[in-house]
C-alpha cells in the first residue's frame, strides 16, 4: 500500500508537513490580540492597546515574529542589525516585532516584557506587539520556538516570507526589497 509511507512521514515530520500559510502578494491572515497587544510608550509610561493585522497596511514594513526566548531572537538578529544600518525613513517604513510570550521559557515572562519595554524606549518609532496567547503564531501557522521574517508592501501585501533563520543572502534580499518598495 502506497499510503503507508506517507502516513509514516506525517507522524515523524509534522514540522515539515505543516508550513506557514502566508501567501506571496496576499495580505496576512486576519488576527487580533486583545490580551496585551501593542506596547505604547507615552509620557514615561507603558500601556497596551488591542492590535490586529488590519493595522499593517499604510507603510512598508518588516515583521519579525519571534518566540519569547533569546534563542529565537538571535535567529534573525542579522536582519534587525541590517535594518538599523539602513536607516529607513520612519514616515514610510516601520519594523513590527511580534513577541509570542506564550512560547517563552516558563518563569521568564517578566524578563521578556522588560526587554520589549527597553527596546520600545530605544526605538519608539518601531511597533512592538506582545502576543500572550500565541494568536499570531496559530493564525499564521508559524513554527514553535521560531523566528519568522515577513516583508509587507505599503498595501499590506506579503512580498517576502521565511519562517526560520535567514541566510546572509536573504538578509541582503530583504534590505534590497524594502528599498525598492519605498520607491514605489
Amino acid at each position: 500500500m502506497r499510503l503507508a509511507p506517507f502516513l509514516f512521514a506525517l507522524v515523524l515530520l509534522p514540522g515539515v508537513v505543516f508550513a506557514h500559510n502566508l501567501k506571496q502578494d496576499a495580505r496576512v491572515p486576519a488576527v487580533g490580540i486583545n490580551d496585551k497587544g501593542e506596547l505604547v510608550y507615552q509620557q514615561d509610561d507603558f500601556h497596551y492597546k488591542a492590535w490586529n493585522s488590519a493595522q499593517l497596511a499604510g507603510k512598508v514594513r518588516v515583521i519579525q515574529h519571534i518566540a519569547g526566548r533569546s534563542s529565537a531572537k538571535e535567529k534573525n538578529a542579522a536582519v534587525i542589525e541590517a535594518i538599523k544600518a539602513a536607516r529607513f525613513p520612519h514616515d514610510r517604513y516601520q519594523t513590527t516585532t511580534i513577541v509570542n510570550t506564550d512560547d517563552a521559557i516558563p518563569g521568564t515572562g517578566m524578563f521578556v516584557r522588560s526587554s520589549i519595554e527597553s527596546n520600545k524606549k530605544q526605538y519608539p518609532w518601531s511597533q512592538f506587539v506582545v502576543d500572550s496567547k500565541g494568536n499570531v503564531k496559530h493564525a499564521w501557522q508559524l513554527e514553535n520556538a521560531g523566528s519568522a521574517i515577513v516583508v509587507l508592501d505599503k498595501n499590506g501585501r506579503v512580498r517576502f516570507v521565511k519562517d526560520g533563520a535567514l541566510t546572509q543572502d536573504e538578509v541582503t534580499q530583504v534590505i534590497g526589497l524594502v528599498r525598492m518598495l519605498l520607491k514605489e
